[in-house]
C-alpha cells in the first residue's frame, strides 16, 4: 500500500513540477507536506520524490509552429471534390456534340480572427478559371500531346485573400472575397470571388433581421489609364471598369421553422475597361437585323458580352417551412435589365428589345444538419428549379458556368439530390435540360465548355460528385 502511494506521489509531484515549469527545489510542495503530516511518507521519502521530479526533463512542446501574437484564432478550411460530368448539346442543324470528363478540384485555406474585431482569410484553388476550380483528369488542355497523368493544367492559384473589420452591426471587407451579396446562381456563379471592397450592415429587431450590403468590385483593370500618343497603347483615355452593387433586405422569422427572406439588389457598371475583350462594345454592333440567322458569325449568334447598357434590378428571395419532420424551401429570383432595349439596339437587333427578363423558381426539401447544411451523417436534400434567362437580361460574364454553361437565351429545368455519407463527405447527383428561347438569337456566353457551338437548340448536363468539406 505504501509503495503504491509512493508511486502516486511521484506522479503527482512530477505533474506539479512540469506545470510549474521546473521551479526551484527549495520551494515547498503542499501535497508532499500533507502526506508527511499524515504519516504516509517520511521526510527522506518526500525529499526523494521531490528530487526525482526535479531530475525529470520537462516535456517538449509537441508543436514547432510559432503563431504570431496578433492572431487570435486560426482555422483550416476547404474542400476536395471529384466529379464525372457529361455535357451534350444539339446544334441548329440537329447535330449532337457531347463531352465526358473526369475531374477534381481542391480549395484549401486559412481563416480566423485578429484583435479589435478584425478577421482575415486566404484560400488556394487548383484552377485559374474564376468560375471553376475544376481540373480534368487526362489534362484535356494539353491536347493533342497529353501525357500520362500530366500536370500541365493543374496549378496553385489564389482563390481568396481578404481582410475584414466587424465593429458591432457593420462589416467592412477588402480583397478577393466570397460574394457578400445574397443572390442566386442565376445572376452570380457561386465560384466567383469578386475583388474590391464591400460594406455590410445587419441588425435584428425582434423577429426581423434587417441587412444592407454594398459592393465596389473591380471588373477589369486598364493598362495604361492615360496613354501617351506615339507609344504602344495610345488612344483615348480609358477608365477601369467597376461593378457597383447595392442591396437592402429583410429576413423574418415567423416561427421556429418558418422564415422568409427578400433582398432587392441594383447593379450598375462604371468605366469601360479595355477597348478589346468582353468589356468592349458588342461584337457585331450595327450588323443589319436581316443578317443570316444560320450564319454563326452573325451578330445575333454571338451573345454579346460587353458591359454596356446593363443596369440590372434583381429580387432574390426564399420561404422556409416544415414538411412534417423535414425542412422545405421555396426559392427564386427575378431580374430585369432596365436598359435591355438599348442593349438589343446596340447589338443590331432592335426588334428584340423585350428580351430583358430573367427568372428562377424552385423548391427544395430535405433533412439537414443542425446548422441547416449537409454537415451531418445521413442528412440529405432534393431540389429542383426552372430558370429562364433572356438574351439581353443579365451579364453573361457572371452566370453559373455549370447550369447551361452560363449562356443567355436559354430556359430549362435543373434538379439535384445530395446525401451526406459522413459528417463531412457528401455525394451529389445533378441534371439539367434546357432549350433556346428565341431561335433568332444566339446562345453564347463567356465561359462555355462547348465553345464551338453557337447557337445550340437543346442542352443537357449531368454531374456526379463526391466531396469532402472541412
Amino acid at each position: 500500500m505504501k509503495q503504491s502511494i509512493k508511486i502516486i506521489s511521484l506522479i503527482v509531484g512530477s505533474a506539479a513540477f512540469a506545470l510549474q515549469g521546473a521551479e526551484p527545489a527549495a520551494k515547498s510542495d503542499p501535497l508532499l507536506e500533507l502526506l508527511i503530516k499524515k504519516g504516509i511518507l517520511s521526510d527522506s521519502e518526500a525529499k526523494q520524490v521531490q528530487a526525482e521530479a526535479q531530475n525529470q526533463t520537462p516535456a517538449q512542446d509537441a508543436s514547432k509552429w510559432k503563431i504570431n501574437s496578433g492572431i487570435k484564432s486560426i482555422e483550416l478550411f476547404g474542400d476536395l471534390r471529384f466529379r464525372f460530368e457529361h455535357r451534350e448539346a444539339q446544334t441548329a442543324t440537329s447535330d449532337t456534340y457531347a463531352r465526358d470528363r473526369y475531374r477534381y478540384s481542391a480549395r484549401i485555406g486559412l481563416r480566423g480572427t485578429l484583435f479589435d474585431q478584425f478577421y482575415y482569410g486566404f484560400r488556394l484553388d487548383t484552377s485559374q478559371n474564376p468560375r471553376s476550380a475544376w481540373v480534368s483528369f487526362g489534362d484535356e488542355n494539353n491536347y493533342p500531346f497529353p501525357g500520362p497523368s500530366s500536370k500541365a493544367s493543374d496549378g496553385i492559384n489564389i482563390g481568396q485573400v481578404y481582410l475584414g473589420w466587424k465593429p458591432a452591426d457593420f462589416t467592412f471587407q477588402v480583397g478577393k472575397m466570397a460574394n457578400p451579396l445574397y443572390t442566386t446562381s442565376m445572376v452570380w456563379d457561386p465560384d466567383i470571388n469578386p475583388e474590391g471592397l464591400s460594406e455590410s450592415y445587419k441588425h435584428k429587431i425582434g423577429e426581423f433581421e434587417l441587412f444592407a450590403t454594398a459592393g465596389q468590385f473591380l471588373y477589369q483593370d486598364t493598362n495604361p489609364d492615360n496613354p501617351v500618343p506615339g507609344i504602344v497603347g495610345s488612344g483615348p483615355d480609358k477608365a477601369d471598369a467597376f461593378l457597383l452593387a447595392f442591396q437592402i433586405g429583410i429576413n423574418y422569422q415567423f416561427a421556429p421553422r418558418y422564415s422568409a427572406k427578400l433582398a432587392p439588389t441594383f447593379y450598375l457598371y462604371t468605366g469601360h475597361g479595355q477597348n478589346a475583350g468582353f468589356n468592349g462594345t458588342f461584337v457585331g454592333e450595327g450588323t443589319p437585323a436581316g443578317a443570316n440567322i444560320y450564319d454563326p458569325t452573325a451578330a445575333g449568334f454571338i451573345n454579346q458580352s460587353g458591359i454596356n447598357n446593363l443596369k440590372v434590378l434583381e429580387f432574390p428571395g426564399e420561404f422556409n417551412f416544415p414538411v412534417s419532420s423535414l425542412q422545405g424551401k421555396l426559392f427564386g429570383d427575378l431580374a430585369l435589365n432596365l436598359e435591355g432595349s438599348d442593349r438589343a439596339r446596340r447589338a443590331g437587333f432592335p426588334q428584340y428589345d423585350d428580351e430583358n427578363l430573367a427568372y428562377q423558381i424552385g423548391i427544395a426539401v430535405g433533412k439537414l444538419g443542425s446548422s441547416g447544411q449537409l454537415n451531418q451523417k445521413h442528412a440529405w436534400e432534393a431540389r429542383t428549379y426552372w430558370q429562364h434567362v433572356e438574351q439581353y437580361a443579365l451579364d453573361v460574364n457572371l452566370l453559373d458556368s455549370d447550369f447551361f454553361e452560363g449562356r443567355g437565351n436559354i430556359e430549362g429545368i435543373f434538379a439535384a439530390f445530395s446525401y451526406a455519407l459522413t459528417d463531412s463527405i457528401t455525394g451529389t447527383l445533378r441534371y439539367g435540360y434546357g432549350d433556346r428561347i428565341n431561335d433568332k438569337l444566339g446562345t453564347g456566353g463567356s465561359n462555355q465548355d462547348l465553345p464551338q457551338l453557337n447557337p445550340i437548340t437543346k442542352y443537357q448536363l449531368m454531374q456526379l460528385d463526391l466531396g469532402w468539406k472541412f
